[in-house]
């Protein structure tokens, strides 16, 4: 993934940049096929400047899906150290946190979809790393 301004939108109303994911799959422990739907920053979170990393897993789904919580933390751990980690320095400062989510269907960012599967998983940058934090 890089930064191409073609796929870059800003939210000036929320002071949010949205990067737009190109469907490519994503490697995960669970073998879940997990694909970016955006990233979004400048959103200011309770520790400072956020990172969002928001990713289709459609196979957390309630209905059907194969992949339960537990399996899906594991992904969402590495999905922040082998996916965003590697990508934070293309976006400019450094974050505070990152947020890991996962959903089975697309959702735009903000609205609720009582119809969706979403996880949540916050995580600090420390010493290179993503150390998981209570979300």
């Amino acid at each position: 993934m890089t930064v191409p301004s073609s796929d870059m939108m800003t939210n000036p109303a929320a002071g949010n940049v949205v990067l737009v994911g190109d469907g490519a799959p994503i490697p995960v422990p669970s073998g879940q096929p997990v694909t970016l739907q955006d990233v979004i920053w400048n959103e200011m979170g309770p520790h400072g400047l956020t990172m969002r990393f928001r990713f289709l897993a459609p196979q957390i789904a309630r209905a059907g899906g194969a992949v339960d919580f537990d399996a899906a933390v594991q992904d969402m751990q590495v999905l922040c150290e082998q996916f965003a980690l590697p990508r934070i320095a293309e976006f400019g400062p450094m974050p505070q946190q990152i947020i890991i989510s996962l959903s089975d269907v697309a959702v735009p960012f903000g609205e609720t979809a009582p119809e969706a599967t979403q996880f949540f998983e916050a995580f600090a940058l420390q010493d290179g790393a993503c150390i998981w934090e209570i979300y």
